[in-house]
């Protein structure tokens, strides 16, 4: 599948023109994006009790049900709707755990959680990317980041996750992750190289 800006508004014009592998593409183009704020979510709120990759698959069905109900033509637009039905497939989970809570009380501290964890992977892109006015001609920032921590060994990625979207301080990244506060800041350091150079290939 063409990944870029335009590839994805192609994509999403044949999807709904009917053409079954243009959405398969979309929802496979932005899996790594759904998983990595499930994921965040789920430890945040659930604390492993659920698998992130089960609500993402859950997502994915619903998406490609309802498809049709989309009307944006963006990526930008297709991100949003996304992230609105998987803080429903969130809520439904989280709705086993906490059955005191109002459905929609409950939606909207998820809404609020993903949106935040969107924008976190949105603000590990460099300051030094791209001039506003190419903006426009490279894909949405969150989506980049979450294909870019997607190739990071395990350790590597579960580092970076912990820190930048849990927000977890060095001493809980170190024990999560059975090394000293040091030793994890420095991996989370080599991680963030590495990471800060995969964002430059698919920026540039």
């Amino acid at each position: 599948m063409d990944r870029s800006p335009s590839g994805i508004v192609r994509s999403i014009r044949l999807a709904r023109e009917g053409r079954q592998e243009a959405l398969s593409d979309l929802l496979e183009t932005h899996r790594n994006y759904l998983r990595l704020l499930a994921a965040s979510c789920l430890r945040r709120e659930m604390q492993g009790k659920a698998d992130a990759s089960d609500v993402v698959q859950k997502t994915l069905l619903k998406v490609h049900e309802n498809f049709r109900q989309f009307r944006g033509t963006t990526e930008l637009e297709w991100m949003a709707w996304l992230r609105r039905i998987l803080v429903r497939q969130l809520a439904d989970v989280q709705k086993g755990f906490q059955r005191q809570r109002r459905q929609v009380s409950r939606e909207q501290s998820i809404e609020s959680l993903v949106d935040r964890s969107s924008a976190m992977l949105r603000n590990m892109v460099p300051a030094s990317g791209p001039s506003p006015s190419q903006d426009a001609q490279r894909r949405e920032a969150a989506a980049l980041v979450a294909d870019a921590l997607a190739e990071l060994e395990p350790g590597h990625r579960d580092v970076v996750i912990l820190r930048n979207l849990h927000e977890l301080d060095w001493n809980a990244v170190g024990e999560k992750t059975g090394r000293s506060a040091d030793a994890a800041r420095m991996l989370w350091a080599r991680a963030m190289q590495r990471v800060g150079g995969l964002l430059k290939e698919k920026l540039s």
